[in-house]
C-alpha cells in the first residue's frame, strides 16, 4: 500500500504539458481511417451549410408574411421542411461515422497499449501499479472516446457555424455585426486563461483516479490476506483517501469550468441582447426590415450557441490532452529488457545446454542487495540440478535469469552456447516449460487452464497430462470435469490443486528445459509422490532445473547445488554434501531428523 501511496505523489508532481498539441499522438491511430473522416467532415460540412440556411428561409417567410399570394408562402414553408429534413438526415450520418471513428480508434488504442505493456519485463511493474496501467486503458480510453466520437465533431461544427454565421451576419448587417466582435476578446480571453489551469485539474484528477484504482486492484487481488489479518478498516481508508483526494480534485476542476461557462455565456447572451436592442431601433427606423433582424438574431444566437459550446468543448479536449499523455507515456515507457534488433536465431535442435557465466545481478527495486555474484554454473543437455539453501539465496532468481525477465548486471547466460540476450526472447521461452512457486490460475475451465501450456493441443492430450500430474481424479471431481470454471486467480480450488494444474501445463508443454520452482511445496505427502513419479519420468532427456525446500524432493537429482546470498557454495550429489558436513547437512538435519 506505501508504494501506491509514493507512486501517487510521483505521478502529481509530473511536470504537464500546457498545450492541447498533446491530442497530435492521436494522429497514427487516425491515419487509417482517412476515408472514414473524409466521409464524416462531408457530413459535418454539408450539416453546417444546411443549418446556416435555415435562417435565410425564415427570414423570406417574415417578409413576405403579409403577401398576398399564399403560394408564395407556401413554397417557403415547404423549403423550410427540406432543408429541417436534410439537416436531420446530415445531423444522423455525422453521427454514426464520428462514432464508429472513435469506437474504432479507442480499440486501437487499446490494443496498442496492451500490446505494449503484455511484453513488458517484471521491471516496468516495480515502476507502475497493474490497477494504473488498467485505469490508463479503460478510463482514459473512455475520454478520448468521448473526444473522437462527438466532441471533435461538435467542435468542428461549432467552428463551421461560427465562421459561416459571422460571414451572413456580415452579409445582413456590417453595422451590427461590428458591434457583436467587439465582445469577442472579452470571450477568447477567459476561454484561454482559465482553460490551461482547467487542463492542469483535469489531469491531476485522472491520476487520482488511477492511484485509487491501483489501491482497488491491489487490495482486491490481495483480499483474503486483508481480512486474514483484520486489515479491512485501513485498507478501507486508504482506499477512500485517494477517492476523496479525487473527488476533491474534480471538484476543483468542476468549479473552475463552471466559472469559465458562467463568464463566456453572459458576455455571449449579454452582447445578443445589446445587438438586438439596436438592431430593434434600426427596424423602427426603417433602415433593416423585420426579417433581416430575425434573420440575424438567429445567426447571432448560433454564433453565440457555437461560441458556448466551443467553451465547453475547449474542457473536454483539455481532459482527452491528459489522458492521450499518460496513454502515450504507456507506449513509449523505456523497458530495459529489449529483443536485440538483429536477433541470434534459436538452435535448430535445442538440447538444453545451460551456462552462466559470471554472472551479477541486483533487482531494481533493491540495488544494494546483491541476488547474484559472481554466479558461475553448467547444466549439461539432460541433466537434473536442483538449487538448494536459504531463503533470498538466489535460487528463483536463477530461473528468472533463464527466463530473461532480467538482464544480469555483468555477466551472460547462454543456452545451446547462444547468449539469451542475443536472441528473441519469446523464442528461446518456447523451449522451455515452467512451474511457479505460486502457480498462475486463469478465470476459464481446467481443461483450457492446463492446454496454456500449448493452445493446439487436443483435449486427449490435455486429459493425458492431467493424469501423468495426478489431476484427473480432482478435476473429474469437479461440477462439469474438464470443462469446470475454476474462478478468478483458480479461487475454487486449493493450493495443491492449483499446482498440479500448473504441472499438467508444463508437462503438456514437453519442453527441453524444464524449470520447476518450489513445484510441489503445496502438495500433500500422497499426492507428492505421485507427482514427484510424474516428474522424476517429465524430467528423462530433459535439461531440468529444480528449486526447493524440501531437500526429499532433490534426493535423485543428478547435481545439487547449494546456494548462499546470491553465490554457489557446494555442490554434489545428496550423500556427497551431506558427507561434507557444510551447509546442505545442515539443512538436512533440520529437516530429516529436526536436529540441528
Amino acid at each position: 500500500m506505501a508504494r501506491s501511496g509514493a507512486q501517487s505523489a510521483e505521478l502529481r508532481g509530473r511536470d504537464p504539458s500546457k498545450r492541447i498539441g498533446a491530442l497530435a499522438a492521436l494522429t497514427p491511430f487516425l491515419m487509417p481511417y482517412k476515408l472514414l473522416m473524409a466521409a464524416a467532415a462531408l457530413a459535418l460540412f454539408l450539416t453546417s451549410a444546411v443549418a446556416l440556411t435555415l435562417p435565410l428561409a425564415v427570414r423570406r417567410v417574415i417578409d413576405n408574411f403579409n403577401v398576398e399570394n399564399g403560394e408564395i408562402l407556401d413554397r417557403y414553408f415547404i423549403g423550410a421542411l427540406i432543408i429541417t429534413g436534410l439537416l436531420a438526415i446530415g445531423t444522423g450520418l455525422r453521427y454514426a461515422l464520428v462514432t464508429k471513428l472513435g469506437e474504432r480508434v479507442v480499440a486501437d488504442i487499446r490494443r496498442a497499449v496492451f500490446d505494449r505493456v503484455i511484453g513488458m519485463s517484471p521491471v516496468f511493474f516495480e515502476r507502475i501499479m497493474t490497477g494504473e496501467v488498467l485505469s490508463r486503458i479503460t478510463t482514459d480510453t473512455t475520454l478520448i472516446l468521448s473526444v473522437i466520437g462527438s466532441s471533435i465533431s461538435i467542435a468542428l461544427r461549432n467552428a463551421l457555424i461560427f465562421v459561416g454565421g459571422l460571414v451572413l451576419m456580415l452579409a445582413t448587417s456590417p453595422k451590427l455585426t461590428g458591434l457583436v466582435l467587439l465582445i469577442v476578446p472579452l470571450i477568447i480571453v477567459p476561454i484561454l486563461t482559465l482553460g490551461r489551469k482547467l487542463r492542469k485539474l483535469s489531469r491531476d484528477n485522472q491520476d487520482w483516479i488511477a492511484a485509487s484504482s491501483g489501491k482497488a486492484s491491489e487490495a482486491l487481488l490481495s483480499v483474503q490476506a486483508v481480512q486474514a489479518f483484520t486489515h479491512e478498516t485501513a485498507t478501507r481508508d486508504d482506499f477512500g483517501g485517494a477517492t476523496e483526494a479525487s473527488y476533491r480534485s474534480a471538484q476543483e476542476r468542476i468549479r473552475v469550468r463552471a466559472i469559465m461557462t458562467v463568464i463566456v455565456i453572459f458576455l455571449v447572451f449579454t452582447g445578443v441582447v445589446c445587438v438586438l436592442w439596436i438592431g430593434a431601433r434600426d427596424v423602427r427606423g426603417g433602415n433593416m426590415s423585420a426579417g433581416s433582424l430575425v434573420q440575424f438574431v438567429i445567426y447571432s444566437v448560433m454564433v453565440a450557441g457555437a461560441v458556448g459550446a466551443l467553451s465547453e468543448i475547449w474542457g473536454e479536449l483539455q481532459r482527452a490532452a491528459g489522458a492521450t499523455e499518460r496513454l502515450v507515456e504507456l507506449l513509449q515507457s523505456d523497458d530495459p529488457v529489449q529483443d536485440p534488433a538483429a536477433p541470434a536465431p534459436l538452435p535448430a535442435t535445442v538440447i538444453g545446454d545451460i551456462r552462466f557465466e559470471n554472472v551479477e545481478f541486483v533487482y531494481p527495486a533493491r540495488p544494494d542487495v546483491p541476488a547474484l555474484h559472481d554466479f558461475d554454473l553448467h547444466i549439461k543437455p539432460g541433466e537434473t540440478v536442483a538449487l538448494v539453501g536459504p531463503s533470498g539465496a538466489g535460487k528463483t532468481t536463477v530461473i528468472q535469469m533463464l527466463q530473461r525477465f532480467y538482464d544480469p548486471k555483468g555477466g551472460r547466460v547462454l543456452l545451446d552456447g547462444v547468449a539469451l540476450a542475443d536472441m528473441r526472447r519469446d523464442e528461446f521461452r518456447k523451449v522451455m516449460a515452467l512451474v511457479p512457486q505460486d502457480p498462475v490460475i486463469f478465470a476459464t475451465s481446467a481443461r483450457e487452464n492446463i492446454r496454456f501450456g500449448r493452445l493446439d493441443a487436443t483435449d486427449a492430450e490435455v486429459e493425458a497430462a492431467a493424469r501423468t500430474a495426478a489431476a484427473h481424479e480432482f478435476i473429474m471431481a469437479l461440477p462439469g470435469g474438464y470443462a469446470a470454471e475454476v474462478g478468478e486467480r483458480g479461487v475454487m480450488l486449493s493450493g495443491g490443486q492449483k499446482q498440479r494444474i500448473a504441472i499438467a501445463r508444463a508437462i503438456l508443454r514437453d519442453a527441453p528445459v524444464l524449470l520447476l520452482d518450489e513445484a510441489t511445496s503445496a502438495l500433500d505427502a500422497e499426492s507428492e509422490r505421485a507427482v514427484q513419479e510424474a516428474v522424476d519420468k517429465l524430467a528423462e532427456g530433459r535439461t531440468t532445473i529444480i528449486v526447493a525446500h524440501r531437500l526429499a524432493t532433490v534426493k535423485k537429482a543428478d547435481r545439487i547445488i547449494v546456494m548462499e546470498a546470491g553465490r554457489i557454495v557446494a555442490e554434489g550429489t545428496h550423500d556427497s554434501l551431506v558427507a561434507e558436513d557444510g551447509l546442505y547437512a545442515r539443512l538436512a538435519r533440520l529437516q530429516f531428523t529436526g536436529g540441528a
